[in-house]
């Protein structure tokens, strides 16, 4: 997201914003934030309609926005100071909790399903149609826990050539 988009939707001016940037750079690493550079700027001005002039007299962006990722979105909530920002930054925590402890019954579960496994496929050589669901169910399991630990795809601005 760009700086004056999260300007906005944490009801704080891009000013503000962009100077509690400043004030906090070890908060906001580069895998948290980046500022656009020329190409990239006038790449997207191409696709949206900002106002400005080549002087800049009707106001507009007149410096490189930053653009944040999810992490930076994240962490500017606990650098800004108005109510908004506090609440999601509450809000985010909470989630992260929830997100540890639902994770954490996955794994407990999924060690309850192997101990399944194993005792039905102890008491009878033959598989049965019980055995495959508990096969399907465990392997199912299996996948949404370590589908979490894939590596995520960067983002950020692609500039197509033509």
């Amino acid at each position: 997201m760009l700086d004056k988009d999260l300007a906005e939707m944490y009801s704080v001016e891009t000013r503000i914003l962009n100077q509690a940037v400043k004030r906090n750079t070890k908060r906001l690493p580069d895998d948290f934030m980046f500022q656009l550079t020329d190409i990239e700027f006038n790449h997207l001005i191409s696709q949206i309609v900002i106002s400005s002039d080549s002087n800049n007299r009707w106001g507009g962006t007149r410096k490189l926005p930053y653009a944040f990722t999810e992490q930076g979105v994240a962490m500017l909530s606990t650098v800004l100071n108005s109510k908004i920002a506090i609440d999601v930054s509450i809000q985010i925590i909470r989630v992260f909790t929830r997100m540890r402890e639902a994770l954490l019954n996955h794994k407990d579960i999924l060690l309850k399903l192997e101990k399944l496994e194993k005792k039905t496929l102890n008491q009878d050589n033959q598989i049965s149609k019980q055995q495959l669901e508990i096969r399907a169910i465990f392997e199912a399991l299996k996948q949404l826990i370590n589908s979490s630990k894939l590596p995520r795809r960067k983002i950020g601005f692609k500039i197509h050539s033509k």
